[in-house]
Order: C-alpha cells, then sequence, then structure tokens
C-alpha cells in the first residue's frame, strides 16, 4: 500500500463546520458546482463539470482507468471522513483529516492510499501525489460559511 498526504491547508471556518460540509457528499458536489471557474485552473474545469455525487458517493473521471467511485467508509466528527474505492481495479481510499485551529480555523490534508504492486509504486505514485495536493488546495476553494 502506498500513501500519499497532500500538505495542509488552513481554512477560514471550524472543524466543525468544514467536517458539516464535508460529510454529506451531495453538499460538496454542490460546494463543487458553485466554485468560481477563475479559482479553478484550466486543466482542471473539465473535471469539476463531470463529478457525480450521492449522499454517500462521488465519481469522477480517472483516465485510463475510466471511472472512479469512492464510497464514505468511516466518519469520525468533526475529524476524519473516509472514502474507499468501489469497483476499482486496486484497493483505494481517500481520506480526509481535519483539526480545529481556533474557534473559526481549521487545518486539513487529504490522504490517498493506493494498493499496488511494487513495481507499479514509482510509476504512479507522482500522480496520485499530485491528485492528493489538488484535492487538498481545492479545498481553500470551497465557502464554507
Amino acid at each position: 500500500m502506498s500513501s500519499h498526504k497532500s500538505e495542509k491547508v488552513t481554512l477560514l471556518a471550524s472543524a466543525e463546520k468544514v467536517y458539516t460540509k464535508l460529510s454529506n457528499l451531495e453538499g460538496l458536489g454542490e460546494l463543487l458546482k458553485n466554485v468560481p471557474l477563475d479559482k479553478v485552473p484550466d486543466d482542471q474545469r473539465g473535471l469539476l463539470e463531470q463529478v457525480k455525487v450521492t449522499p454517500d458517493t462521488i465519481s469522477f473521471p480517472a483516465g485510463p482507468v475510466g471511472e472512479l467511485t469512492l464510497a464514505v467508509a468511516e466518519k469520525i466528527e468533526p475529524k476524519l471522513i473516509r472514502l474507499e474505492g468501489r469497483g476499482t481495479p486496486v484497493p483505494v481510499g481517500l481520506a480526509m483529516h481535519i483539526s480545529p485551529l481556533t474557534s473559526d480555523s481549521c487545518e486539513a490534508y487529504v490522504e490517498i492510499d493506493v494498493k499496488v504492486p511494487m513495481m507499479l509504486a514509482p510509476m504512479i505514485g507522482g500522480t496520485v501525489q499530485k491528485m492528493a495536493d489538488q484535492f487538498a488546495n481545492m479545498l481553500r476553494q470551497i465557502p464554507f460559511d
């Protein structure tokens, strides 16, 4: 299993508000649709438009793998939301870790775990790390109020 952690990002909302918004995947889908386009890099705008969300799953294009679906596997209020891959070619998980800083700010990071054969890990490691970093950066753009 290879694990890839994003940098920690500071969010200007309480850990409880962030958890509440992110733990409802349907709400997260609405938030993603309303991210101002000038805040999204040109090469990622198409990805946002292709995201499909239900209360418990989120699906998005994953290049040669096709569509990747993640389902809620664990929630610990207000500090952890863990998603696991459904029907993925290899076991994959995504966790959002949230830590309070003050009453109206928190710190978050994204961790992606992928179980791939050791020989393939160096080939996909950079791509998975980039995905973790991009996801954390998108969190900064979400209006949590």
